[in-house]
């Protein structure tokens, strides 16, 4: 498994082409099974396209799944997996995370594990459930997009 293959090198990918189309070369039939991920920002024009079409055109099969981004109620479903509540008790706080994140799966995982880390999102102990700052979530400014949120955590 090669994840992130949007930040490989021609390189590198030409590398993972000759390990596919050898697979299928005159030696005989060999079984390989190769799992890529990468996120479509900077996908478009990279050279992984060309890869796919090329082994493609040597009867190597290839699969694309794309992966899309979640719905608000799917958003309130990892909500409330995560914090072991009610998707009632979780749907205000899952709003504010879906309209931050526009459902990026990625975003929402780093901005949960972020708003965890910085209290607020917190267990209570009295209460013996978790419980958010819905204003302070809600105002709390963050990057437009993914990479540029990892960014900003890295630096802090």
């Amino acid at each position: 498994f090669l994840d992130d293959l949007q930040w490989a090198d021609l390189a590198s990918i030409s590398a993972i082409n000759q390990i596919l189309l050898m697979s299928e070369s005159s030696y005989g039939k060999r079984q390989f099974f190769f799992l890529g991920s990468s996120r479509e920002e900077g996908m478009t024009n990279h050279p992984i396209g060309d890869m796919v079409s090329s082994i493609r055109r040597f009867g190597v099969r290839a699969t694309e799944v794309n992966l899309a981004c979640m719905d608000k109620e799917m958003t309130n479903t990892m909500v409330s997996d995560v914090l072991c509540l009610s998707p009632r008790l979780t749907r205000t706080l899952s709003e504010i995370v879906f309209h931050k994140t526009k459902g990026n799966p990625l975003f929402f995982s780093q901005l949960m594990m972020s708003l965890c880390k910085d209290g607020l999102v917190r267990l209570s102990l009295s209460r013996r459930r978790w419980e958010w700052e819905e204003e302070k979530i809600q105002s709390r400014k963050l990057p437009d997009d993914v990479v540029k949120f990892l960014t900003s955590s890295i630096e802090r």
